[in-house]
């Protein structure tokens, strides 16, 4: 399994040097609020949000001034957006007088609307934790590769944790979001240039499918 990692994350160097979260903030604070606003929404999405909204808003003080109608009305194009106004107001007024963000996972899913995974992003970006918060693209990615064999992404997360080797800890996350997001896509992923089709059941079931039709 160490091989497969090395030779993995290898490839994944070559195409993601620097590997960074595509969502935009300037602070904390912001990052937190961009991650609560991407459950079932993308980046993209979030970013158009988020960049309009957080020329007013940095800190908790800031979102609570802004008051709740405003707030909500900021953010109406992401899905859900009256309950993440809710909770990310309930978040900022905890946060008020916590002076901080919390960099343990239990006080993290202390938060109104974070989860787990949100919990271990955060954790991970903003305090180097050696967390893999799992979404759609790196369960995917995971499970074609064999890395795992799951159909639970909090499963998925678990397992990486405890197999992916330290040393790739801090480049993994972003780099697997981005590998599944830009070329092992759900549909139609780029696997005729890919440098991973000897090690991918994904690629080799493609294969031989094709052969078979």
């Amino acid at each position: 399994m160490d091989k497969k990692f090395a030779i993995i994350f290898a490839y994944l160097k070559e195409l993601f040097p620097s590997p960074e979260t595509e969502l935009h903030y300037a602070s904390p604070f912001q990052f937190l609020v961009a991650v609560m606003l991407s459950a079932q929404a993308t980046d993209l999405q979030v970013n158009k949000v988020t960049d309009k909204i957080f020329k007013k808003i940095k800190k908790t003080e800031d979102l609570l001034t802004m008051g709740f109608d405003s707030f909500e009305r900021s953010i109406k194009s992401v899905n859900y957006y009256h309950s993440k106004a809710k909770h990310i107001r309930e978040t900022a007024k905890l946060l008020k007088q916590r002076k901080k963000i919390p960099s343990e996972l239990d006080d993290l899913l202390k938060l109104p609307w974070v989860g787990i995974k949100t919990a271990k992003l955060v954790a991970h970006v903003l305090y180097d934790k050696p967390f893999i918060a799992v979404d759609t693209h790196i369960h995917r990615v995971s499970n074609r590769l064999w890395l795992v064999k799951t159909t639970a992404p909090e499963k998925t997360s678990e397992l990486l944790e405890k197999r992916i080797p330290d040393e790739y800890k801090d480049h993994a996350h972003h780099a697997l979001v981005l590998f599944g997001r830009y070329y092992c896509t759900a549909r139609n992923p780029k696997c005729e240039d890919c440098k991973l089709q000897k090690i991918c059941i994904h690629y080799k079931e493609s294969f031989w499918t094709k052969w078979i039709i």
